[in-house]
């Protein structure tokens, strides 16, 4: 395959339906004739075959009879002579002097057909026609007549306005009922906020009274040398520097100044008003830039708080984030404390930052897509592949740390094929899968550089391998031959295979099960299977419109996934439900990368630009264009780089650090800032 049109071999596969009918299939009906030509079978019993014109199989219009005693539609007869000399249905010598009018048959059909339309016909019609006709009425009849008529347009007139006002009175109960379902949602929504300013007030008042404790205790130790020494004691023995009650030093310490105990009371008087005497600290130019953010994604924020204040369920995050406040915080509510997590989060960072670059110059292969990159299990070395078969190992602090014009690598190997994808072995660190163009799949010791095993069951591309977490011997794979396949670095063959109806774009391994493993394929869906029945899928995640590109864990319940109807989507595959959308990058045919951790989102685009999404907020926190200077989010940049496009993105471990490629070869590395 050579290495022309590179972003063509890229392109993220679709469906193919094959043009050629199903024989299995029933053929589709046959049109219905128009009502006008409907055989006499369905106009009425009366007439048959002979009322049809042997030419049109039609009801015969303007009989004309030949010398041979047939009969035909006038215009059928005289266009079949124009071409023939003889009788379509004897083949007898015939031209047009030999055909006359029908009258007989004509008459037969025309009352034939008025009798069908008598039948049909309604009252009123009969009337009309009766009285077009001419039929005696007397002035009496007529005045009755008239006066049913009036009495008929009344009562229907009045049970037109009365379904009209039953229309309007159905809208008017819905709507009620609707507005008052919001307003219910609206004040329980108040009473939340309510609740949760007051538990903010509470907590706020705790920090400000362990700040006074703690300014009243330094103030102390100055004027008191015993104290100090005494303060020092406990500070070595209890290892956290800050004892939050002053009764602690009662007993080792002599008596305190009466100026320590008059602070003290004015400090408490101030507490029993209600903190009214705190002052305000000028806030700082960091929580001024957070409160910025926080208004420019207000509506986001807004339904990410009410959605955790609402649907909490008090077990989705135990034991996920650690509480890192100094103070316990009583009477929050869980879904408050998450919330204040997630914008604490969201409102830390604005941008990308570049803190390196890395050069894939090759002078021998100019094809320098990057396919994929992957960082070790301890995060020291990262490993890039892509169309110009190799694999490139780095060590990240040598790439960050030491200033170079093309750094390096450490490790290097050759494959026959391009690459389409790297994982990893967590547990034995030398230990590195790639998947190819030919659908090989090989593990490779980094070591000695040299591949430890080969396998070649796949019949086409194989676009996505990965190592399982939980059995490091375990790994995945999927490819255009629609199949997916699990191997054994112990095993030379697949140990298991499940055959799929669509091309597999995506694998991943659940990072807390060896037996649970997403797919995303080429129809649209992500099917998640449980490997101990593959007869069909445990679950199918439905809602891209297009191919499924990527599939990434963010958590053992938590699954990402990208598609080239230029959206990601986040899953819960506990639960099969799905939990936001995120929509503000380009993906329209390419691979562009994903990848997740436990909080953040990150992904490519075909416009040279890297996207942050935090998963709880459906539009990005940051981006950067690789094309661009230091410290510019690529808005606006008119330069050369209009047909690149990201093509691998990965994250470095929870850390804010994400490694980018795109199809020139470029390689940065982004932090958030």
């Amino acid at each position: 395959m050579g290495d022309t049109s590179l972003a063509a071999q890229a392109l993220v596969p679709t469906v193919k339906r094959d043009p050629s009918p199903d024989p299995n299939t029933e053929p589709p009906p046959l049109p219905h004739p128009p009502p006008d030509q409907t055989a006499p079978e369905a106009v009425g019993g009366e007439l048959d075959k002979d009322t049809l014109c042997p030419i049109c199989m039609q009801i015969i219009t303007d009989a004309f009879l030949t010398a041979c005693g047939h009969s035909f539609c006038y215009m059928c007869i005289v266009t079949h002579l124009r071409n023939k000399s003889d009788c379509p249905c004897c083949a007898r010598y015939l031209t047009t002097n030999h055909i006359f009018p029908n009258f007989l048959l004509d008459k037969l059909l025309k009352k034939n057909s008025a009798r069908q339309v008598a039948k049909s016909a309604s009252p009123f019609e009969h009337l009309r026609h009766a009285l077009q006709q001419g039929c005696e009425v007397s002035i009496k009849e007529l005045d009755g007549l008239l006066s049913l008529l009036a009495k008929k347009k009344r009562k229907m007139e009045q049970e037109e306005a009365e379904t009209k006002l039953q229309i309007l009175l159905d809208f008017l109960h819905c709507l009620r009922k609707q507005k008052l379902e919001e307003m219910n949602e609206i004040q329980a929504d108040l009473l939340y906020i309510k609740e949760d300013i007051n538990a903010v007030k509470r907590y706020r008042t705790e920090l400000y009274r362990a700040k006074e404790r703690f300014s009243v205790k330094l103030r102390m130790l100055d004027d008191d040398p015993i104290a100090a020494k005494a303060w020092a004691s406990l500070t070595d023995m209890h290892g956290s520097g800050i004892i939050s009650s002053p009764h602690c030093l009662q007993g080792q310490m002599e008596p305190q100044n009466k100026k320590a105990q008059v602070s003290l009371q004015v400090f408490q008087r101030k507490d029993g008003n209600n903190g009214s005497d705190q002052q305000s600290v000028a806030p700082s130019a960091l929580a001024l830039a957070r409160k910025k953010r926080v208004h420019s994604q207000f509506n986001d924020l807004q339904d990410c708080y009410l959605q955790k204040r609402r649907n909490w369920n008090g077990e989705s995050h135990k034991g996920e984030e650690s509480n890192t406040n100094p103070i316990k915080r009583e009477g929050y509510h869980p879904g408050l404390d998450d919330f204040q997590s997630v914008m604490t989060t969201f409102t830390r960072y604005s941008r990308l930052r570049v803190i390196a670059e890395l050069g894939h110059d090759d002078l021998f292969h100019p094809a320098n897509i990057v396919s994929s990159i992957e960082f070790d299990r301890d995060d020291e070395f990262f490993a890039t592949a892509g169309v110009s078969r190799r694999i490139k190992v780095f060590e990240f602090s040598s790439v960050v740390n030491e200033p170079a014009d093309v750094h390096c690598p450490v490790a290097e190997m050759s494959t026959r094929s391009k690459l389409s994808c790297l994982s990893w072995n967590k547990y034995t660190k030398n230990y590195i899968a790639s998947s190819d163009y030919e659908g090989i799949v090989t593990v490779w010791d980094i070591t000695n550089r040299q591949s430890v095993m080969e396998y070649e069951e796949h019949e086409k591309r194989a676009w996505s391998v990965d190592f399982s977490r939980t059995e490091p011997s375990m790994l995945v794979s999927g490819s255009d031959d629609c199949k997916v396949k699990i191997w054994c670095t112990k095993q030379e063959a697949s140990v298991l295979n499940i055959d799929m109806t669509a091309n597999i774009c995506s694998v991943k391994y659940n990072p807390g099960s060896s037996i649970h493993v997403a797919v995303g394929c080429a129809d649209h869906l992500i099917h998640y299977y449980d490997l101990r029945n593959v007869s069909q899928p445990l679950h199918v995640l439905s809602g891209h419109e297009k191919a499924v590109s990527y599939v990434k864990f963010l958590s053992n319940n938590e699954l990402a996934s990208a598609s080239i109807d230029s959206t990601l989507r986040l899953w819960d595959v506990k639960k099969n439900l799905p939990l936001h959308t995120y929509r503000s990058h380009t993906n329209e045919k390419n691979f562009v990368g994903l990848t997740a951790n436990s909080q953040f989102i990150c992904c490519g685009s075909e416009t040279n630009q890297v996207f942050v999404y935090h998963k709880a907020i459906s539009r990005p926190m940051a981006w950067h264009k690789l094309g661009s200077p230091e410290g510019d989010d690529g808005e606006g940049v008119d330069d050369d780089d209009g047909s690149y496009f990201i093509s691998a993105v990965c994250w470095k471990s929870d850390s804010p650090t994400v490694l980018a490629a795109n199809s020139e070869g470029k390689l940065k590395v982004l932090v958030l800032a």
